[in-house]
């Protein structure tokens, strides 16, 4: 009993010592590397992470978590600060300046040593935007689309029968003129409008009944920051950009430039008033339109992966909403 009870103290004290020794241990920052020397063994699941954040500049935790698994989010989030603070991943400085940053998952995106990974390793990366490797002024635009295009293809994972087209997918199959552009994103209007760059493009592929059909989708992600419309035509205004949409589709400027058989032109906004008033303003001036899509996302909707995007009705100007999962 003696023994019993000496090995007791002991196993006690160890353990104290322990649950000191980590409440002392400082406390890494979420925002400033520090390096510990710590070997990282890079396994398969830190790979993959690679590859994913190779297609995507910038994404949350909760993104990467849903796009390559793992029992524990609590666990997974620990290993992403160890990626962070050894080099392999990069905490954009920019998202410290959201006023809600301190409540949101931390974005992440591809840091050195993670690039020299996938170089040596020759991983193919395939693009879902082109957005440069450069920091970018407009950084809540750029994850807005990023988080955007995540979701819509995280959405089709979760659904049998759907499958996410990338951008370069589609550009593999586009004319030959068109591929070798510097630009091949930038879409001319066919009249002195010059051109419209969409925010992201995207197709989704439906196999259903032994037969499949698609759909292609330019993507604008709205914030809000340009008027609706304006006195002169000579502005900018998000309803100008609308009418050099339709000018495209009505010319087919899709299909001449980029191979597509159709094209949905989805704007994703914060507000509800926003969207009523895009709306508002299209049935004014083109009546109806079946190839505008809207939909209204509070920012607080995207901190993890917005699959309902998919699966839920976007509105459309004088005719009935429209789900793009069927």
């Amino acid at each position: 009993m003696r023994a019993r009870s000496r090995a007791s103290c002991t196993f006690r004290a160890v353990t104290r010592a322990y649950i000191k020794s980590f409440m002392m241990a400082p406390r890494r920052s979420r925002m400033r590397r520090t390096r510990t020397g710590k070997r990282i063994e890079l396994s398969a699941r830190d790979r993959e992470i690679f590859r994913v954040m190779g297609g995507y500049r910038y994404l949350p935790s909760t993104y990467i978590h849903a796009f390559v698994g793992g029992a524990s989010e609590t666990r997974f989030k620990e290993r992403l600060g160890d990626l962070f603070h050894e080099g392999y991943l990069d905490r954009p400085e920019q998202q410290w300046e959201i006023a809600s940053c301190r409540h949101r998952p931390v974005i992440h995106e591809l840091g050195p040593a993670a690039k020299r990974i996938v170089r040596d390793h020759a991983t193919v990366l395939e693009p879902r935007t082109w957005l440069s490797g450069a920091p970018h002024r407009q950084f809540s635009h750029s994850l807005l689309i990023c988080e955007v295009l995540a979701s819509f293809e995280l959405a089709t994972r979760a659904r049998a029968g759907l499958r996410f087209i990338s951008w370069p997918e589609m550009l593999a199959k586009a004319p030959a003129a068109t591929q070798a552009s510097a630009t091949p994103f930038r879409l001319p209007t066919g009249t002195s409008a010059g051109a419209v760059i969409p925010d992201g493009l995207f197709g989704v592929e439906y196999a259903m009944s032994g037969r499949k059909t698609y759909r292609f989708f330019a993507l604008e992600a709205d914030r809000a920051t340009m008027p609706v419309a304006r006195s002169s035509s000579d502005q900018t205004s998000y309803l100008a950009k609308l009418t050099a949409y339709r000018e495209i589709i009505a010319r087919h400027g899709y299909k001449t430039h980029w191979g597509l058989p159709n094209l949905l032109v989805l704007t994703v906004t914060p507000s509800r008033s926003r969207v009523a008033e895009i709306i508002r303003r299209v049935e004014t001036e083109f009546e109806s339109s079946s190839t505008f899509l809207f939909r209204a996302m509070d920012p607080s909707e995207l901190r993890g992966p917005a699959t309902q995007l998919l699966f839920d009705p976007w509105e459309r100007a004088g005719l009935p909403p429209l789900r793009i999962d069927e």
